[in-house]
């Protein structure tokens, strides 16, 4: 029981973990103090609430809003108090008292010290890390600016920068509790998997009685009750009741799925307009969101290779921008502009060019995009697999169970009389083979179904061993049998569309009324309709599609030409794949494997992305990258459009986040000083919070493609 008493609460964690903020690799000093408090809690200490996670980075943003206000009201009286706004104002000397100065230095103290503390913390902790970021740049800022400023109190020849302190220091705060604010939202949608889960559920007990136990405490084998409505609690089978249930926000498949006695339901999914009653089958980490939950945080650890370039240039941009500090104070020195214009261009510089938006660019597109993929039934293990989707060049499908359904159903159907049509002829055999449990008999009948053909009602009901069935209808004895049945009896029973077809490899029967041959019912592996898309859509992309099975030639030829595949490869044994995709890549082609994760491993392997389709609620397919819950080729579709979406979100981000620094570094230096134009530390601010916010805008602007 012990073991399973937290699953609410370890999937809120693990939902919790993969937010960017939470990420050691990723900006882990960019929230100064506390960010330096979240990574300091010990890992054991993590979960001792389901919603820790959520409530610390509420905390977070809270912490840096009353930082705000606080600094805020101070700096009214630090404004007031200080001679260039008296000045801009015509205060004169109104608002002077003897002491002025020392309130203005305490006032300005207070606001550098507990204003300025997530930044200095910060500043510290890329220190020892030894990755100077955007916490040094600010709090060398902020502390140039205020030891100036106080050494000008205390006697040195100069003018003090108070107010600019203030501001900067105001709008740095402002800036970082919106960009917070912006950061979570961008996260938010895989927190949302983890609230699928319901906090309880009705327990039907040996005497029939029904309890309401947390969720925490369910087991294997509990029978559960879920009311019209409500969501599943655990993974199982339903036992009794019938009922649709939606599974969007956990496999993507958009319409209701029909479920009755037998049939799986996953955890979290929402009971439609029937009861249920569930025996529970996993529970714990073994349920299917809880693995969901589990590949996503993983996904989202595993460093996309943009990152190390984002990561290159945000070092870069430091060191660029320490330099543009020193080059600007030495260059304004020189011209004779004096310490204190010298001291606000460089601290302007540092400011504007803090490498916080390149820090984040590429975390949020990641965060965003794996959220997704989850959210639609796309599961990935494995990132740079899926950031290479962009570059496929060729998708490799097997052809049983993923271009077609691996069931039979009817392809043909061929009159052989001018008195029957081919409806008329799938209703007889269907009426004959609705006895029947063989494979044909049910292709048959759950084609004559699709077709909604009716089926008229036999007697005496026969089967013919080896042979086929045979039935009374209206009084006629019906016969559907194999072709050998004809040879044995000397039976004309043939015509070009059934050698056609019979040359396609597809299983043939005739249909015999009162001994005559009536016509011929072909039937295959059924391609599925959403393959024809997905070759299509394909195609469109400049993706060449093949095939592979071991099915015949002549089945395989009626496949790939029917969905106008680019080539194919048949009679191929399960162990002889790989080299087939070998062979393929040997073309100079990047490849993806498309299989069913059993018998295609290898080729999955051997391929540079496999995709393991129709996985279902079986997300354990070790050799797959990418995993499709729903048995769709569409989603191969869906997965390269969300890879070139996610590497085209990754490349605007850095674009913005590196070519605002090309103008906004000359303007912080004073490039335009001389036409009048020069930058604040606060405007500079500004600047540098807007494109971060813009980064964090534009990542969740991300959305998922249409198949």
């Amino acid at each position: 029981m012990e073991d399973h008493e937290h699953i609410h609460q370890d999937m809120t964690e693990m939902a919790d973990e993969t937010h960017p903020m939470n990420q050691r690799g990723h900006d882990h000093t960019v929230y100064g103090e506390v960010a330096h408090a979240g990574h300091d809690m010990p890992a054991g200490h993590a979960g001792h609430d389901a919603h820790q996670g959520h409530d610390h980075h509420a905390h977070m943003i809270r912490d840096f809003q009353t930082r705000f206000l606080v600094c805020l009201v101070l700096t009214v009286p630090v404004l007031l108090l200080s001679e260039p706004v008296q000045m801009l104002l015509h205060l004169g000397t109104k608002l002077q008292f003897a002491g002025s100065t020392w309130v203005l230095l305490a006032l300005s103290a207070f606001i550098y010290v507990y204003g300025g503390t997530p930044f200095l913390k910060g500043f510290v902790e890329e220190l020892r890390a030894r990755t100077p970021g955007m916490m040094t740049l600010i709090a060398m800022a902020i502390t140039v600016a205020f030891v100036y400023s106080v050494a000008v109190s205390l006697g040195l020849q100069g003018m003090v920068f108070y107010w600019e302190l203030a501001t900067l220091i105001d709008i740095m705060l402002l800036g970082h509790w919106l960009e917070m604010k912006s950061v979570m939202g961008a996260s938010r949608a895989l927190e949302s998997l983890a609230r699928l889960m319901p906090s309880d559920a009705h327990v039907v007990m040996p005497d029939g009685m029904v309890m309401e136990h947390p969720v925490g405490h369910l087991k294997t084998g509990d029978r559960v009750l879920v009311k019209p409505g409500e969501k599943v609690p655990a993974d199982g089978r339903v036992e009794s009741g019938a009922s649709s249930v939606n599974e969007a926000m956990l496999t993507g498949e958009s319409r209701p799925v029909d479920k009755k006695p037998g049939d799986a339901v996953i955890g979290g999914a929402i009971n439609g307009e029937g009861a249920l009653t569930v025996i529970i089958e996993k529970v714990g980490g073994d349920t299917y969101l809880a693995q969901v939950i589990e590949m996503v945080r993983h996904a989202q650890e595993s460093r996309s290779k943009t990152q190390a370039l984002a990561d290159r240039a945000a070092l870069w941009l430091t060191i660029i921008a320490l330099s543009a500090g020193t080059v600007t104070l030495v260059v304004w020195l020189l011209l004779g502009k004096g310490l204190a214009f010298a001291l606000e261009r460089t601290v302007t510089v540092m400011v504007t060019t803090c490498p916080h938006a390149l820090g984040l660019a590429i975390p949020l597109v990641v965060s965003v995009s794996t959220a997704l993929l989850a959210q639609n039934g796309l599961l990935l293990r494995n990132r740079t697999a899926f950031e290479q989707a962009r570059n496929l060049q060729a998708v490799v499908f097997d052809k049983t169970g993923t271009l077609t359904t691996g069931l039979f159903g009817v392809t043909d159907v061929v009159p052989l009389t001018e008195t029957n049509t081919a409806e008329g002829l799938l209703s007889l055999a269907g009426a004959v083979e609705a006895q029947s449990e063989h494979p044909i008999a049910l292709g048959i009948v759950h084609s004559a179904q699709e077709r909604s053909i009716a089926l008229p009602q036999v007697t005496q009901f026969l089967a013919l061993p080896g042979v086929g069935a045979q039935a009374t209808v209206d009084g006629r004895v019906v016969m559907v049998v194999r072709p050998s049945y004809l040879l044995e009896h000397g039976l004309a029973g043939s015509s070009a569309q059934i050698e056609m077809v019979t040359s396609q490899a597809k299983t043939v029967v005739y249909v015999l009324v009162d001994s005559v041959v009536q016509g011929a019912v072909a039937l295959a592996d059924t391609i599925r309709p959403e393959s024809r898309e997905a070759v299509a859509a394909l195609h469109q992309m400049g993706i060449q599609s093949f095939m592979l099975t071991g099915d015949s030639r002549a089945a395989a030829e009626w496949v790939a030409k029917d969905l106008g595949l680019d080539d194919f490869y048949a009679e191929v044994l399960p162990h002889e794949k790989a080299a087939k995709i070998k062979e393929v890549q040997q073309r100079g082609l990047i490849v993806a494997m498309v299989g069913d994760g059993v018998n295609d491993a290898p080729a999955l392997a051997q391929a540079d992305i496999g995709i393991a389709i129709g996985a279902g609620t079986d997300v354990a397919i070790e050799t797959a990258d990418v995993i499709l819950v729903r048995d769709d080729p569409r989603d191969v579709v869906a997965v390269v459009r969300l890879s070139r979406a996610t590497y085209r979100k990754m490349l605007q981000n850095l674009a913005w986040a590196t070519g605002y620094n090309v103008v906004a570094i000359p303007l912080a230096a004073g490039v335009l000083a001389g036409v009048g134009f020069i930058m604040s530390p606060a405007v500079g601010a500004v600047l540098m919070s807007f494109s971060t916010i813009i980064v964090a805008i534009n990542a969740r602007l991300l959305k998922a493609p249409r198949t």
